[in-house]
């Protein structure tokens, strides 16, 4: 089964358009706000969905819950390489967010369920860590795909129509899953039983300490990633095009041609070390001493990153900047094994599935709250000249980061013991 679930994550990622997707927004004539918004139509979207989809899949069938997700992730790909205009993207992030709300969480679920059957729960952090490690690599070869699939067409909308392909072959992976792994299906609950699946599940998200702090560090470190990740590829634009020009490389070529040139190797180079970040994370766990701690460790790396995002951001160093981008992206990969084995250990196998979509809610609520107005702080230095036009990516993630670090010290000793308390007063 770990093949299937690394095979999952290769194919999950083959998302062709993913390194040239802000660019694509921008050659349509969008603005930055613009872009924000719609980044936060989907989040929107999804969370709206997301409040059913975990309790669906864990009523009615995970295997099911992913098959559904990927159907709507093709149509969406589909609207996203016919459009023209703005308004039709809004119908492509709907479908992109039907995929993301009934994935999310719910294949995670399905590997900690296996390993429980297989007696390796002690293996989460390492297991997860090594799945999303192929998913990583299919980042990086799916990066120069999608580099040679814009060289070769000079568009960057006909690489949505590519992706389809191996999100097809996902789909026939997923009917090799065996049925143990559904989670706790009756296979024929009613609205009620999913109702009330779902307020247990987010009463335990919530009552309990443990669970709710975790929720709250999603929030923040995944909703300020999420919102600004993609600004790398503007960032890649303009060194690509000052390269190019500088050294007479590729004059026949059209920018969006240019941008394939630096961006593909970037984004290929990105996440393989994305990868290895992945797949080492339960090393840093282990000389961390137990995963509280480690995440203590990653939240002041990445603080120290935003820190040098925003410096280089305001005197437009580029690559500095670009370095920047890359840390986040490896940093992101450490922690996200990191936080889904916390998550594991203090949640119920039953309600897996819900209280990571609740988990994805919360940090797509921070997402959809911070992408728009990053958005107009890019904007509004682009068109004021005050420091270059990207410091305020850097000013968000520094604040969020030196906020978490000052209010939340606590040891992991103190969450079990906060843990143990509040399931013995609800017991």
């Amino acid at each position: 089964m770990i093949f299937r679930f690394s095979l999952y994550g290769f194919l999950k990622n083959q998302r062709y358009f993913e390194p040239f997707l802000l660019l694509a927004l921008i050659q349509m004539g969008l603005s930055f706000f613009e872009i924000g918004l719609l980044i936060a139509f989907r989040e929107l979207a999804t969370n709206v969905m997301e409040i059913p989809s975990g309790a669906v899949a864990d009523l009615y069938g995970r295997r099911r819950s992913m098959i559904v997700s990927f159907a709507a992730y093709i149509v969406g790909f589909v609207i996203f390489g016919l459009s023209s205009a703005v308004a039709p993207l809004f119908g492509a992030m709907f479908f992109l967010a039907v995929g993301d709300a009934f994935r999310t969480g719910t294949h995670k679920a399905m590997i900690f369920t296996w390993l429980r059957l297989q007696g390796r729960s002690d293996e989460r952090t390492k297991v997860y860590g090594f799945t999303r490690s192929w998913s990583k690599i299919g980042s990086a070869v799916s990066a120069l795909v999608a580099a040679g699939f814009v060289l070769l067409t000079d568009s960057y909308t006909l690489i949505f129509f590519f992706a389809a392909v191996p999100y097809a072959m996902n789909i026939v992976n997923f009917l090799g899953y065996p049925a143990e792994l559904e989670g706790e299906a009756d296979g024929n609950p009613g609205p009620r039983e999913v109702v009330a699946h779902l307020g247990a599940a987010f009463r335990s998200a919530i009552g309990l300490g443990a669970l709710r702090r975790l929720i709250l560090e999603s929030m923040a470190f995944e909703g300020v990633f999420h919102a600004v990740k993609s600004y790398l590829q503007p960032v890649l634009v303009v060194l690509a095009v000052s390269l190019t020009s500088s050294y007479a490389i590729g004059g026949d070529l059209s920018e969006v041609q240019r941008s394939a040139l630096l961006v593909g190797p970037v984004y290929f180079v990105l996440h393989l070390l994305s990868s290895a970040a992945s797949r080492n994370a339960h090393r840093v766990a282990d000389l961390a001493k137990g995963e509280d701690r480690a995440a203590r460790w990653i939240w002041a790396a990445s603080t120290a990153v935003f820190a040098l995002a925003f410096v280089a951001g305001w005197w437009e160093v580029t690559v500095a900047l670009i370095v920047a981008f890359v840390l986040m992206h490896v940093l992101q990969d450490m922690w996200r094994p990191v936080l889904m084995a916390r998550f594991d250990s203090y949640g119920d196998e039953g309600q897996a599935a819900t209280v990571l979509s609740i988990e994805s809610q919360a940090q797509r609520l921070a997402t959809m709250l911070l992408a728009p107005a990053i958005g107009l702080a890019v904007d509004t230095t682009q068109s004021s000249g005050v420091g270059g036009p990207f410091w305020p990516i850097g000013a968000v993630g520094l604040a969020v980061g030196l906020l978490f670090l000052v209010t939340s010290a606590p040891s992991p000793e103190a969450a079990s013991e906060s843990l143990s308390e509040t399931t013995v007063t609800g017991a």
